[in-house]
């Protein structure tokens, strides 16, 4: 297995893991009863589903270039702008087809992946210093969830594991 394909694969199970412990996260709805002290982090889940497209991203870019070298930033735009125009476009297209409809309704179907990747492109630095906050910060949970978890997909038909016996010596 090349250095490349065991990194990109080690990078992606690393984004997966972050999507799923925020998946675990439990809902922002409450019941009366309910103390709403309690309440997650309204900064957390935005954050941590950022980082988990950044390290997709990343993944794509080692898979694509042979290189664990990858731009150093947050910013989800460079990072899919750095991607071979291959990677861009099959990304581009399973976005439309498969996120875009469902999450963005109807009205937004000629919308892209990068118009989700520009919205929240500085979404892990904006959530994580939510205290500095100098913008109005909006974030579509619902349709960045969709988008990352295509991403990861699509990552995954990329390559294909092979449980592997030793040989035993004697």
């Amino acid at each position: 297995m090349s250095a490349r394909l065991s990194t990109a694969i080690k990078i992606g199970e690393a984004a997966r893991a972050i999507l799923r412990k925020t998946q675990s996260f439990p809902d922002q709805i409450f019941d009366e009863d309910e103390d709403r002290s309690e309440r997650r982090h309204v900064g957390v889940e935005p954050m941590l589903l950022a980082l988990s497209m950044e390290l997709a991203l990343k993944a794509w870019f080692v898979f694509d270039y042979d290189d664990p070298k990858v731009v150093k930033t947050h910013n989800l735009i460079k990072l899919f702008d750095s991607l071979t125009p291959e990677s861009q476009q099959r990304l581009d297209e399973e976005f439309k087809r498969s996120v875009a409809p469902v999450h963005l309704g109807w009205l937004y179907i000629d919308h892209s992946i990068r118009d989700i990747l520009s919205h929240h492109q500085d979404a892990f630095t904006d959530w994580r210093y939510l205290h500095e906050a100098k913008k109005t910060m909006m974030f579509n949970h619902s349709a960045f969830e969709a988008t990352l978890e295509m991403v990861l997909h699509e990552f995954g038909k990329r390559y294909r594991t092979e449980p592997v016996t030793p040989l035993s010596t004697f």
